[in-house]
């Protein structure tokens, strides 16, 4: 009788308590820019902090609020910049920005201990392993912002560039002849 009664009254307990959260999201709900919004869904949202902020909700306010220039996010490049420039209808001028060099981290087996401190700091989950056991590196998740390299107590972590393939290469743009005629 006893336990039949303690469920009962944690059921009625935890309705009660849910619905009161319901009622609560619907009427205290902050209402947020939708350009943030859309901003915020551009970029990776891996809250790497490559570009100065935290993560990147407050880098796409700081975007919407012009204090922030719309090559911002490294791991998005130019291809976001001009995604950015385009929804915010900013002039973007890519020539003087230096695409960064692809680079990925790979773990060192021979000094890896597994002591999990890499993987803990990684903020897409790109290195796997266990405590005592030998972390790898998921290449096509690391954004190479090298975090997990200042926490590692052994160095077995190091940057290396991406190797060129068929499923990673681009075609570069090739660049306008610079000529004084007008082009038609």
């Amino acid at each position: 009788m006893y336990v039949l009664s303690a469920i009962l009254s944690l059921t009625l307990l935890g309705l009660f308590l849910g619905l009161l959260l319901g009622i609560a999201a619907k009427y205290l709900k902050v209402e947020s820019s939708p350009i943030v919004d859309e901003l915020e869904s551009l970029m990776p949202g891996s809250q790497c902090g490559q570009c100065g902020f935290p993560g990147c909700r407050p880098a796409a306010e700081a975007l919407a609020e012009g204090k922030a220039p719309a090559t911002i996010c490294p791991p998005g490049g130019s291809a976001l910049a001009e995604q950015i420039a385009a929804l915010l209808g900013l002039d973007l001028d890519l020539s003087e920005v230096k695409e960064p060099e692809l680079l990925v981290a790979r773990v060192s087996e021979d000094t890896c201990t597994g002591c999990t401190r890499c993987f803990k700091v990684c903020p897409t989950d790109a290195i796997v392993g266990a405590p005592k056991q030998i972390h790898a590196v998921v290449a096509d998740a690391c954004i190479a912002c090298k975090k997990c390299i200042e926490v590692c107590p052994t160095e077995c972590l190091q940057m290396h560039p991406i190797e060129v393939t068929l499923r990673n290469w681009r075609w570069t743009k090739p660049a306008l002849p610079v000529t004084g005629n007008a082009v038609c």
